[in-house]
């Protein structure tokens, strides 16, 4: 069965503006290494943080977005999953990893996500780590 991942938003804005480690891990999905997934609240927070705290206009914004949808996968979440972490911001990186089927979340989120390892059987890891075992 091949890996289902979801991408943390400081994952996205580090491999799609930066590269780096974070980037190849988000290329493994780009290259069908794995299946990767998101969802319209990712996205939604991935294009905010770009114009707002980056001030990356909104038609380079746009066109980074499309780059990713053309290769990750879209579910819907309903927004029910709550109080899993102490920031309500990544209940929907984990309600869309349960909705999605995901076997791997990829975080750089050492404060909330990270100390948590896993979730229902999602392992949560860094984007180094999800390169070691399938790049």
């Amino acid at each position: 069965m091949q890996p289902i991942v979801v991408y943390d938003t400081n994952v996205l804005i580090s491999g799609m503006v930066w590269g780096g480690v974070p980037y190849d891990s988000i290329d493994l999905a780009k290259r069908d290494r794995v299946v990767g997934i998101t969802c319209a609240e990712i996205i939604d927070e991935f294009e905010e943080k770009l114009t707002t705290k980056l001030n990356i206009p909104p038609s380079q914004t746009s066109e980074i977005v499309t780059n990713l949808l053309g290769f990750l996968r879209t579910v819907k979440i309903t927004n029910q999953l709550k109080g899993i972490t102490t920031d309500p911001d990544d209940n929907k990186i984990i309600e869309c990893a349960v909705v999605g089927g995901a076997t791997h979340i990829v975080t750089g989120d050492r404060k909330h996500l990270l100390p948590l390892q896993s979730y229902q059987g999602i392992l949560i890891v860094r984007s180094r780590d999800l390169l070691t075992q399938f790049q």
